[in-house]
């Protein structure tokens, strides 16, 4: 399975941001477009990606591609479900996900908790201009790949990042948008690394 992890580094942590102001809300509008990122194709959903948007190190919204109904590539509708499943948080006690919709829960875990989890099955790889050239490096099977939002991920979420990832990986020369790094990292997995 392929995971990401998403940084939403003052992201909103409550249903109440307007759907029509999304970069006002903590770059909702960015955090959404990694999210139809990570799981859409074409004409379809990729089944083997899990997707964890981290808010604020305070919730954690996952989305399973298995289970997913209802996603739609425009930010818009994203952001909608990441508010219906705010609406719910009353109902995640402790690290006990609730469903939220198919395919979409909500947890009470920040970034530290999330990145243990996930860490138990996979490589974890944080995505970085300054890491280790995607070309020279190997596809791993298991990928997590962590990401920050619009900024740098701050001291405390690096110093936890640090402790856990296993390698940085840089997908070109030129720093590119969360949303992009994601479609390039898909497309080195799809295609073993740029072998030819």
């Amino acid at each position: 399975m392929r995971q990401f992890i998403v940084v939403g580094q003052d992201a909103p942590t409550t249903a109440e941001f307007n759907l029509d102001a999304l970069p006002g809300a903590g770059r909702m509008d960015l955090l959404a477009r990694c999210v139809t990122a990570s799981l859409l194709l074409s004409h379809g959903i990729r089944e083997n990606v899990r997707t964890h948007l981290v808010l604020d190190d305070k919730f954690t919204v996952r989305f399973d591609g298995s289970e997913l109904r209802r996603l739609n590539p425009d930010e818009r509708s994203t952001a909608a479900l990441v508010r219906t499943a705010l609406e719910e948080r009353e109902e995640a006690v402790g690290h006990m996900a609730v469903e939220t919709s198919p395919g979409v829960s909500l947890s009470r875990l920040g970034f530290e908790a999330t990145l243990e989890q996930v860490a138990e099955d996979s490589t974890v790889v944080q995505l970085h201009e300054h890491g280790v050239p995607a070309a020279e490096a190997e596809t791993p099977a298991e990928p997590a790949f962590v990401l920050s939002n619009h900024v740098d991920l701050g001291a405390d979420y690096q110093e936890v990042l640090e402790a856990t990832s296993d390698e940085q990986l840089s997908l070109g020369p030129n720093p590119i948008h969360a949303d992009h790094a994601i479609t390039v990292a898909h497309n080195w997995l799809d295609t073993g690394g740029f072998a030819p």
